[in-house]
């Protein structure tokens, strides 16, 4: 039988040596899965967050007075996205005596005004800009000069027509019979700047924004002048009546309020089209008769404002009339003209066929 063999003292120390060099692996195996088991219970690594750097560009607006060219003040820190009308904002907190729709910005010395909306970006060649300023002078709103213009016209013409003892003879005022056609034109003018005045608050849209105060002065003078020179001589006790009488008087009161309807839907059109936003195309013809005039005329507004004013004459029969239509004939030809030229070069699809206030003639 086989006897078991009892290892001696050096094979001991060999074992023990062999023993030691195998259990390395053993424990380092044990530590790799420790390390393991850590990492998954920490979750996943997070890599630390990007910083993005944005890098914005900032202007700098130095103003200086167009007749002497010295610096007025240098507004700082305007961002691209900004508007002239965010410039003279900031300019009006350093300079609070100018109000800024009384700064008058260009970018020449004798070059035009920049509009409000302008894109401060737009007029940057460097970071530095400089524009030359103006004081405009007092301004006001063109609803302010609408209203004013139109009210005064309608009272003016309402005190000639109660006869103030102050303005006629009272005895002569008393015993003279009023023809028909004086209450009629007192209607037919309240109606023509009551029109007005409604256009002016709930139609018309006014982009210029303000204009200078003796502009108002000057359409002031004009229109409440000329309805003093009017009103005395309609509501004069002396007036006398037509040539061709009633026939010709219900003729032209007819024409008259077609045309005051004709300017009335002519506005709301063209306010309809700012309104939408929708500037690319001329407003056309509707299945509204009075819209029919846009496929002759730029103006429509004009020929029909001019004609009001045409069968006016003929309903009272009276110089002062006739003058003032003549005048507004001529002043809104101007403004025909002008707004037809700039139709030809706004509109690609627009027809140079169209006359601007007259068919066929201007």
């Amino acid at each position: 039988m086989y006897r078991r063999h009892k290892p001696s003292a050096t094979e001991k120390r060999n074992f023990a040596a062999h023993g030691v060099g195998l259990s390395l692996p053993q424990n380092d195996t044990r530590s790799f899965y420790s390390l393991s088991q850590l990492v998954l219970s920490a979750g996943h690594l997070r890599q630390p967050p990007v910083l993005r750097h944005s890098k914005i560009t900032y202007f700098e607006v130095e103003i200086l007075d167009a007749q002497s060219k010295k610096q007025i003040c240098i507004v700082d820190k305007v961002p691209p996205s900004s508007t002239l009308l965010d410039v003279k904002h900031k300019f009006h907190k350093t300079c609070p005596q100018w109000y800024p729709s009384r700064v008058g910005l260009q970018l020449e010395r004798n070059g035009p005004y920049l509009k409000d909306s302008v894109s401060i970006q737009s007029l940057a060649v460097s970071s530095i800009i400089t524009l030359y300023f103006t004081d405009l002078g007092q301004q006001v709103s063109w609803t302010t000069v609408f209203l004013t213009e139109y009210t005064g016209p309608l009272l003016i013409y309402l005190l000639f027509y109660i006869r103030l003892a102050s303005i006629y003879n009272e005895q002569e005022s008393t015993k003279n019979f009023r023809h028909p056609v004086v209450h009629l034109a007192c209607f037919c003018h309240c109606i023509h700047y009551i029109r007005n005045l409604l256009e002016t608050l709930f139609v018309h849209k006014f982009s210029g924004g303000h204009t200078p105060l003796k502009n108002m002065i000057k359409g002031c003078a004009f229109y409440w002048g000329f309805t003093s020179w009017i009103a005395y001589y309609i509501n004069h006790p002396r007036y006398t009546p037509p040539t061709y009488g009633n026939r010709q008087v219900m003729f032209a009161a007819l024409a008259f309020l077609i045309c005051e309807a004709g300017n009335h839907f002519i506005n709301v059109a063209l306010a309809h089209q700012n309104h939408s936003g929708n500037k690319s195309y001329f407003p056309s013809p509707t299945y509204n008769p009075f819209t029919w005039l846009f496929a002759l005329v730029s103006c429509p507004n004009y020929t029909y404002e001019i004609g009001s004013w045409i069968s006016f004459t003929v309903m009272t029969q009276t110089l002062p009339v006739g003058v003032f239509a003549f005048l507004m004939v001529i002043q809104m030809s101007l403004w025909a003209q002008k707004k037809h030229k700039m139709y030809l070069k706004k509109y690609n699809t627009y027809t140079y066929r169209k006359a601007a206030m007259i068919p066929f003639i201007l």
